[in-house]
């Protein structure tokens, strides 16, 4: 691993931590744990909390590497977007000495659609040219959704071969839900992926009742849901590979992330994760 790149915290998971304790105190007890970066998401951008994350920043050396705003939206989603609020998240980065933007899901409606995806792909590549003219870096994070296949093609790789300045924010559980090898996507998005999620998957206790084992349909809907998002070390995935691949790949930031702890509190999820990495030999990156 070389010296450029860091491995830190998606904040998706401690947004309830964000509303109990607000944004300072919860950066405080990452800093407490021992990151030193993070990527900020769920994460009302007021100016209140900007200025949070800045003096947070400021004063426990952690850098805020990467915000999330959504391309655009429907006329009922609350929150900013980059089509309507370009200068305000513009202006937020450059605050917060953020150099990336990463859009965390398309839109529900378009999904499914290939044509209407491949649109919203070709406004993002669009936008992703605009940010450039202000030294911003655009990224799109995938979920399992963009390995449907169509004439034979995931729609992650039409999505990448139909643009050249849009980055990919690739996610390592959801690949792995999406039914690939998440090296060997890492490996082929070369080049393409400046940011990537460390996310662990794993297979859970099945539970059967009496009344499932009378119903198919009930123990159908338990058997084929069990999968977890687990803490790194304790899933089925190739974590150092993983981090390996990633390098080799061209990212810069690696995030821990964990989209249900499974009732564990969040803080003692990421303390996990992180002393599975320490035992790897990725103290230094953290």
């Amino acid at each position: 691993m070389t010296k450029q790149s860091k491995i830190g915290v998606q904040m998706f998971n401690l947004k309830q931590k964000v509303e109990e304790l607000g944004v300072y105190a919860t950066l405080e007890k990452l800093h407490e744990l021992g990151f030193h970066s993070v990527e900020v998401t769920q994460i009302a951008m007021t100016s209140e909390n900007v200025a949070q994350l800045k003096k947070a920043s400021e004063d426990f050396g952690i850098q805020i590497a990467a915000v999330s705003a959504p391309l655009n939206k429907g006329a009922n989603d609350p929150g900013e977007s980059l089509e309507t609020h370009f200068d305000k998240i513009v202006n937020d980065c450059k605050e917060l000495k953020c150099k990336y933007i990463r859009i965390g899901m398309m839109p529900l409606a378009i999904m499914g659609h290939k044509d209407q995806v491949m649109q919203y792909i070709a406004e993002a590549e669009t936008m992703a040219h605009r940010l450039a003219e202000y030294e911003l870096e655009l990224y799109y994070h995938n979920h399992h959704v963009e390995f449907e296949k169509y004439d034979g093609e995931y729609l992650i790789d039409m999505m990448r071969n139909h643009t050249t300045k849009l980055g990919f924010e690739l996610d390592v559980h959801w690949i792995q839900r999406g039914g690939e090898n998440p090296v060997a996507v890492i490996n082929r998005f070369k080049d393409r992926i400046g940011l990537l999620h460390l996310k662990d998957y794993r297979i859970g206790r099945l539970e059967v009742g009496e009344d499932d084992l009378k119903d198919i349909s009930k123990f159908m809907q338990k058997f084929t849901n069990i999968i977890q998002f687990a803490e790194l070390g304790q899933g089925s995935l190739d974590i150092p590979a993983i981090i390996d691949a990633g390098i080799d790949s061209g990212v810069k930031h690696f995030f821990i992330e964990q989209d249900d702890t499974n009732g564990r509190d969040p803080f003692d999820c990421l303390q996990d994760s992180k002393q599975y990495l320490v035992r790897q030999g990725y103290a230094d990156w953290i």
